[in-house]
């Protein structure tokens, strides 16, 4: 399928191709200073998403990273590809609400340009693997990041589905209440 699907929008019997930031905000759980996606322009269900991130000076790490210069740190750029491969993979998940989406692993990781204030920043982001079974969904995704038509970021990101409960220290143990 080399088209988007419409996906289902978070409120029942509606479908969207694209999301703005109030779609994003009912499926990631990202809140300021670290949601990086402003709006979701393309998504193909289990496949492929491209979002947008609009880089403004008044972002917090340009504070210190770096005065005079500022450029968008590179990890926060894969941050930003591993939060649309998120809501990419939240959107098939019914109980969302119950579950978080944690990294398990970066590689390949390459900076090739500056990423400035004023900038606006497409994520491209594809499924190369997609695990679900009972209790468990995992995927490994390749992401890209432009500006314009250059290529300034990429990486390979691996994320896991997991229970907040377990992501928020949930056990038993952790609320001493084990049964000993």
């Amino acid at each position: 399928m080399n088209e988007s699907t419409p996906v289902t929008d978070p409120s029942p019997g509606t479908t969207k191709t694209a999301l703005d930031i109030h779609d994003i905000l009912k499926i990631l759980p990202h809140r300021y200073p670290l949601l990086l996606i402003d709006r979701v322009l393309e998504l193909t269900r289990k496949e492929r998403i491209v979002a947008i991130k609009n880089v403004t000076y008044n972002e917090p790490f340009f504070v210190g990273h770096f005065p005079g210069l500022p450029i968008m740190p590179g990890v926060l750029i894969v941050e930003a590809i591993a939060q649309a491969g998120g809501a990419l993979l939240l959107t098939e998940v019914e109980d969302r609400d119950n579950k978080l989406m944690v990294f398990t692993g970066i590689e390949r990781a390459k900076f090739r340009r500056p990423v400035s204030p004023g900038d606006q920043l497409r994520l491209e982001v594809e499924v190369k693997g997609w695990r679900s079974a009972p209790g468990m969904t995992a995927a490994k995704m390749q992401g890209y990041a432009y500006v314009g038509d250059k290529r300034v970021a990429e990486a390979i990101v691996s994320c896991q589905l997991i229970d907040n409960e377990r992501g928020r220290g949930g056990n038993d143990e952790a609320r001493g209440t084990s049964g000993s």
